[in-house]
């Protein structure tokens, strides 16, 4: 009797443990696998009055394309996130006015273009030389925010921007933990 009571424990510990790898190789497939994430565009808030006495500002226009476009990028090299393509939604987002502004309707946006996760961000311009890159992940289904990150940045350049760009998602959005 006790010899067989140890061979079914033997047997059930080897089971458990079985179930286990199996659960942790889930775990891991699950964190190995990307996240599909809508990044949506940077929004300018210009609170330094520049905006407003000078209008729009075309190079500051183009560097929020090129830090959108650098966003994804990175986040695409990363293997953790797979991006996806706003074109679909490009009218929808037009009606939207901004994004920052507009109540909710980036999660909306990218519930329609099948995305789990979306990204929103914009820059706040103080003056000439001090700037904030601000941005939000949420997830589509919860609506909550899973990473609100921001960073300051000095001058109003290409490189500027870019810096801050790369210093958010190496320390805020890939950081683990």
């Amino acid at each position: 009797m006790t010899q067989a009571v140890c061979v079914l424990s033997a047997v059930f510990l080897f089971v458990a443990g079985m179930a286990n790898g199996v659960a942790r190789a889930a775990d891991e497939a699950e964190k190995a696998a990307p996240v599909s994430v809508a990044v949506l565009d940077f929004e300018l808030v210009d609170s330094s009055l520049e905006g407003a006495m000078r209008g729009v500002d075309e190079a500051e226009t183009k560097r929020l394309v090129l830090i959108s476009e650098l966003l994804r990028d990175l986040l695409a090299k990363s293997g953790r996130y797979k991006i996806v393509d706003l074109t679909p939604a490009k009218a929808k987002i037009a009606d939207a006015g901004l994004i920052h502004g507009c109540n909710g309707c980036e999660i909306a946006i990218a519930r329609s273009l099948g995305a789990d996760r979306v990204i929103t961000g914009i820059v706040q311009k103080v003056s000439t030389l001090i700037l904030g890159i601000h941005m939000i992940e949420r997830d589509v289904v919860t609506r909550k925010p899973l990473r609100v990150a921001a960073a300051q940045i000095r001058g109003n350049t290409d490189k500027s921007w870019s810096r801050g760009i790369r210093w958010l998602v190496r320390n805020r959005l890939l950081a683990e933990g």
